[in-house]
């Protein structure tokens, strides 16, 4: 894939993302692509995989926002980094809502081939978001 592919994909997938549509989401993912994610319980691989990982962010998030930062491209290889907030008013992951906000800073590794991603590995503090939203509990120190 050209630079100019790999960019068109992510802003594809950017944008589906910040409206929060899984149809479009899932249609720039290749069929028997994999999602490596603490949100998929490991790895996720297909589309109704891949619907189920975003769905549990849009439900859990409804007003789930996406603020874009820089696009690394390497070859069929991309680093999309982006900041994630919203608040827990939904659920996350099946537990009660919390209504607390969170932010965190991710960075979407992904693998792409003929316009799809094939494999995608988000990078962000797990249980940091878990903290902020009050699922789970830290002593103070």
């Amino acid at each position: 894939m050209t630079r100019e592919e790999i960019t068109d994909l992510v802003t594809r997938c950017r944008i589906a993302l910040a409206n929060h549509d899984t149809k479009a989401l899932v249609a720039a993912h290749a069929e028997g692509c994999t999602i490596e994610s603490p949100t998929a319980g490991g790895v996720a691989t297909g589309r109704a995989a891949v619907a189920k990982v975003y769905d549990a962010w849009f439900n859990g998030f409804p007003d789930l926002k996406v603020a874009a930062g820089d696009l690394l491209i390497d070859g069929n290889h991309a680093a999309h980094c982006m900041v994630l907030s919203g608040t827990d008013t939904g659920g996350f992951l099946g537990m009660p809502a919390t209504g607390k906000p969170f932010r965190v800073p991710l960075v979407w590794v992904i693998e792409a081939d003929n316009g799809l991603v094939t494999h995608a590995r988000p990078f962000y503090d797990f249980s940091g978001l878990l903290i902020q939203i009050g699922v789970l509990k830290v002593k103070s120190v």
